[in-house]
């Protein structure tokens, strides 16, 4: 199945931002992601971009980039096969906290002292090279310092399902692995074998915690939710109701400026901010349920 890229780029941070936000919250069809990073070329100048399962509306693209002062933005069909290759190639080890993410070309080089994820290229999100990813691992290895020890954890949303497997991989505990895309919960699967983590992990595809796979397991000490800033507002009643008094969610795809609004909507759902990790435009936050 080919994805669709729309690309531009914008004076600042600010601008940039702020297009990304605008993008994830008016398209139709909706991206999958939104990538916002700085060029670094002493430009000052960043990139925006959105991923689609199908081809995106122009005519509000060029809108959106009007608005925002950004340059008309470049939309292009990207099959499956390039992809892969393209991630194969820039696949390097990553460190995010205690944890090591890496592809098999790289499985010999790994500290054997360190939780290592390996991951193989897919048509998923999540090799740990994104700061949404990372800014994850971060708030898990924070979680460990302070004495978390988990029983059940959801990665909601999970991608390659590498967030779900650095749970098992510290905790050995069960672990549901959920993906609205087929081919993400098949990836997560896939990993799961692979990292020697399927006696934990279980993967399945589901929307949030609909269906039988996520309540399955609930209640939840830890869900992980790395997907954008308007389906997580969706998810909070839904998180709320399946973690356990004082569990935590991590709670990330979300530019700085949509924090606010997210953080007000888990507030009305009995929850309480308690740290937040910022890596390159994106910010990752743990939230406590209370009771």
């Amino acid at each position: 199945m080919p994805t669709w890229t729309a690309l531009t780029t914008t004076d600042g941070e600010p601008s940039a931002t702020a297009l990304g936000a605008a993008m994830e919250e008016l398209l139709d069809p909706a991206p999958t992601g939104i990538g916002v990073f700085e060029i670094e070329d002493g430009s000052g100048r960043w990139e925006v971009g959105g991923y689609f399962l199908e081809r995106p509306d122009t005519a509000a693209l060029t809108v959106l980039a009007t608005v925002h002062g950004a340059r008309d933005f470049s939309v292009s069909r990207v099959e499956d096969r390039d992809w892969v290759a393209q991630v194969r190639r820039e696949l390097h080890p990553i460190e995010a906290g205690r944890f090591i993410v890496y592809g098999p070309h790289d499985a010999a080089s790994i500290p054997p002292n360190r939780p290592g994820l390996m991951i193989e290229a897919a048509m998923a999100f999540g090799t740990g090279h994104h700061g949404t990813t990372q800014g994850c691992l971060v708030m898990l290895d924070h979680l460990l310092r302070h004495g978390l020890k988990a029983r059940r954890v959801a990665d909601i949303g999970c991608g390659t399902g590498v967030l779900g497997m650095a749970a098992a991989r510290v905790w050995r505990v069960p672990v549901i692995c959920a993906d609205i895309d087929p081919v993400a919960s098949a990836t997560a699967r896939a990993n799961a074998v692979a990292n020697h983590l399927h006696p934990w992990v279980r993967t399945g595809t589901a929307a949030g915690f609909r269906g039988t796979l996520a309540p399955s397991r609930a209640p939840y000490d830890l869900v992980f939710a790395n997907i954008l800033a308007a389906p997580l507002k969706r998810l909070a009643p839904q998180i709320a109701r399946h973690l356990v008094p004082g569990g935590r969610a991590v709670l990330s795809g979300l530019l700085h400026a949509q924090v606010p609004g997210v953080e007000a909507v888990f507030r009305g759902h009995g929850f309480t901010p308690e740290k937040r990790v910022r890596l390159d435009a994106w910010s990752t936050l743990l939230m406590r349920r209370g009771g």
